[in-house]
């Protein structure tokens, strides 16, 4: 026999229809309010860091103008040397970024593989001097470069040998607390073996440290060229031998899903190693760099260094090659400028009108571009305010002719606070980094 109808719809049934649809309805309304005092304090500091960017930008532009401010030559030398500087931080940043990338932890002995190429390499930078050094210094740098980057994979490949083969399977935190140790554990080695003393390498030839016009906009010294050439092609080759590589397939696909590597036929172990030893190659470039522009080196060079390069991974997007060569350009360059043209520019007074005057703007096209901000009682009152104090700056004249001002002395040493704060705002505008993280499948959410 044919199978019964369906039952027909009851009132009960269509009363509960409705009742769900317009639960449904109601849910973006009832989305709109779920905004805890979190966000409105993440907001605020939003609000707080465009005003100070802006104001600064701005504030260093008038200065120039008048007279007061850096120059443009100076200012462009500014973003040389943040560009020449950042560039080894992206070196350095790609072994954090392939490393977290193959095993899911940040390897902070990393730094310490930095600095034992360019230790390493100013023995043989020192045996050379007064002979090869001056007369043939491309052959000599050439062979400190070979041997600080043999020296820099080789500490690698035995960090990951002896100190996180063996806790392959253990919970994460466990090999982030031993690459803690083996950090201090190379340092103080290093300090055992060849002191604390500063080792400075041998004065540069001449020719690099003179001014070289480049394409005829700006005047860029030679050492920094350099450096900067340099860092650009070991980028484009650690590029090429990732994407387009065999070897560099293999690290993709033990990045993306070990145990499927595994079945597909890939030694992940082989590999693991080969992301390691490159990521010391890189390393080591990146330590006679340092030598090249700094020349002082010791058993702690690697410390800040190293955190400043990890900082740079996370700016542009963990696990992300490119991102860690972005981050670390982007995080020199907030180093060099950011002291002299954001906080400098603190310096120019800012009317008390024009500031609660673009505080209302602002708030205005937050909740134009955020709907979900327009119901929250935070915004609502911080627009209020702020709208109500831009009318009686206009209203009363003591405050409409006065103005803020902020001189902060000792501004070039500030740049590592200017650095790990434009760490702290990019994350806070986008969590996952300037180019985005990429995660192995068991590290997604």
């Amino acid at each position: 026999p044919p199978p019964p109808p369906p039952p027909r719809p009851t009132e009960a049934h269509r009363e509960r229809d409705v009742t769900t649809v317009a639960t449904k309805e109601e849910l973006p309304r009832r989305a709109r309010l779920r905004l805890t005092w979190v966000d409105s304090f993440l907001w605020g500091v939003r609000v707080a860091a465009v005003v100070i960017i802006v104001w600064g930008v701005f504030g260093s532009i008038r200065l120039t103008i008048a007279g007061e401010g850096l120059s443009g030559a100076a200012y462009r030398d500014l973003i040389v040397s943040g560009i020449a500087q950042g560039s080894m931080y992206g070196l350095i940043a790609l072994g954090y970024s392939m490393v977290y990338g193959v095993l899911g932890f940040i390897n902070f002995a990393h730094g310490e593989v930095f600095m034992s190429g360019s230790v390493i390499g100013f023995f043989f930078a020192d045996a050379m001097a007064g002979g090869m050094w001056e007369d043939n210094f491309p052959l000599a740098i050439a062979v400190v470069f070979v041997v600080a980057m043999f020296t820099s994979t080789l500490l690698a490949v035995v960090i990951e040998r002896v100190a996180y083969r063996p806790l392959r399977g253990a919970p994460r935190l466990i090999p982030l607390i031993t690459s803690i140790g083996v950090s201090f554990f190379i340092q103080y080695a290093f300090l055992g073996l060849f002191g604390a003393a500063v080792k400075s390498y041998p004065p540069l030839p001449a020719g690099l440290t003179k001014r070289i016009d480049f394409l005829g906009l700006v005047s860029i010294e030679g050492t920094k060229l350099v450096v900067i050439a340099i860092a650009l092609v070991s980028m484009a080759g650690l590029y090429y031998f990732v994407e387009k590589t065999k070897q560099g397939r293999a690290m993709r696909a033990v990045a993306e899903d070990k145990e499927i590597a595994a079945l597909m036929g890939i030694d992940v172990d082989r590999t693991i190693v080969l992301t390691f030893a490159v990521g010391g190659v890189m390393a080591g470039i990146a330590g006679v760099m340092w030598a090249m522009l700094f020349r002082g080196v010791s058993f702690i060079t690697g410390f800040l260094p190293g955190i400043k390069a990890f900082t740079a991974a996370v700016l542009g997007g963990i696990g992300n090659i490119i991102g860690a060569m972005i981050g670390g350009l982007t995080l020199g360059v907030f180093e060099s400028v950011g002291p002299q043209v954001v906080l400098g520019g603190l310096e120019w007074e800012l009317n008390w009108p024009v500031l609660f005057g673009g505080l209302v703007v602002m708030l205005v096209l937050i909740g134009v571009f955020r709907p979900l901000i327009r119901t929250h009682l935070v915004w609502q009152a911080s627009l209020g305010i702020t709208a109500l104090l831009f009318l009686v700056t206009l209203i009363i004249p003591s405050l409409r002719d006065a103005g803020l001002s902020i001189d902060i002395p000792g501004l070039s040493q500030l740049k590592d606070v200017v650095a790990f704060t434009a760490l702290v705002l990019v994350l806070i505008f986008r969590p996952t980094g300037l180019l985005g993280e990429r995660l192995a499948v068991e590290e997604r959410g």
